[in-house]
This record gives C-alpha cells, structure tokens and sequence, in this order.
C-alpha cells in the first residue's frame, strides 16, 4: 500500500446529512403515495440529472408535461431542498478539519447541482475550507465515470497512486480505484479514522 498524499472527501452522507423524506414526509404524508411519488415522478434518475448540470428549470419542465397533477410537489422538490440538507455529521466534519489543520492535502468531489451547492457553502462553513472542490453540476460528468476522477486529479495536480478517496456509494468507491486511486467506503466517522490511521494518517 502507498503511502498517501492526498485525500479527497464525498459530501453528501459523509459529511452532510441529505434526505429527501424530511420535507416530504410532511407534503405527502401517506408513506406508500411517497414512496410512489419518489419511484416513479422525482426519482433517483431524475434528479441525478441536476447533478450533471440539467437546470432545474429543465428538470421541472420535462417532469410537469408527463405529470401535470403533481406539479406542485415536483416544484416542491427543489423548494424545499434545504430541507432535505439539514445538518452536517459533526464528527465526520471534526476528522476532515483535523487533516486539514495538520496540514493534509484535502479536496472535495462531490456529485451535487449547481445551485443547491452554493447554497450548502453558504450554511456549512467548512465546505470552504479545503484546497478546492470538483462539483458534478459544474463540469458535466458524475460518479462513477471515469473521466470526473481524472479531471478532478488533473485539476489538483493529484497522483492517483497516492490519493485516498472517502465516499459512501460503494459505486463511486469502485469508480475511484478503476481511476487509479485508493478508496475507502464511509460507514460512519470511527471506521474511518480506523481507516486513516491504517494508512499512516493520524485522525
């Protein structure tokens, strides 16, 4: 195992809680109707497509034609987004600032919408702290494809070799070692602290 120069942090569910029941338990109260709601009008392939730049102006458009009774909860899908966000993992968040404040090279890679990133820089702090950020939204590509893991390395001058990559999709854990890098799935903060100091990294 190499040793290890860079480490680049997954976001949402690592660092921040995202869950888009929070609002929506409350708009569709009925479980199995939201459940179906989130099956079949704002799915999880709909909305990925904002994280690869779509607008949601688009978004919403393209969704509204095929099902115009939901119309308002399709615009309550990004009205209230900030719900859905509603606090950062305080220890997770204390491990990432630990690394950088003992002078670690950390970085950001994240699979998020334009928009709605600025905003979670807005609330969350940290979010500004790293050397920088790849943003899905921002560049066109996503998770697990293989050319946002390079333009990300290139991007930051990163030797994949040597990077270790922390996210909670083991999809996107595999998409980083298919790049070249070292990658560990995130199940919580002490496992991966346990991770870190297996690599030599104090945490």
């Amino acid at each position: 195992m190499s040793e290890i120069r860079h480490i680049v942090f997954d976001i949402g569910k690592v660092l921040i809680h995202y869950d888009p029941d929070l609002p929506f338990s409350r708009l569709i109260p009925d479980e199995a109707e939201r459940r179906w709601f989130f099956e079949n009008i704002c799915t999880h392939d709909w909305n990925i497509e904002q994280d690869r730049g779509r607008s949601w102006e688009d978004a919403e458009a393209e969704l509204i034609a095929l099902h115009p009774t939901h119309e308002e909860n399709i615009r309550n899908f990004r009205r209230h987004w900030h719900e859905m966000v509603p606090h950062a993992y305080e220890d997770s968040v204390a491990v990432f600032e630990g690394l950088i404040e003992s002078g670690h090279d950390v970085t950001m890679l994240t699979n998020w919408a334009k928009d709605t990133f600025v905003e979670a820089r807005e609330r969350f702090q940290f979010l500004n702290r790293p050397r920088g950020v790849t943003v899905s939204g921002d560049v066109g590509l996503i998770k697990p494809q293989r050319a946002i893991y390079d333009l990300h390395a290139s991007s930051f001058g990163l030797d994949p070799r040597v990077t270790l990559f922390i996210d909670d999709s083991r999809n996107n854990v595999q998409g980083a070692i298919d790049a070249g890098w070292q990658a560990v799935l995130f199940t919580g903060a002490e496992t991966l602290r346990g991770d870190l100091n297996a690599r030599g990294i104090e945490a």
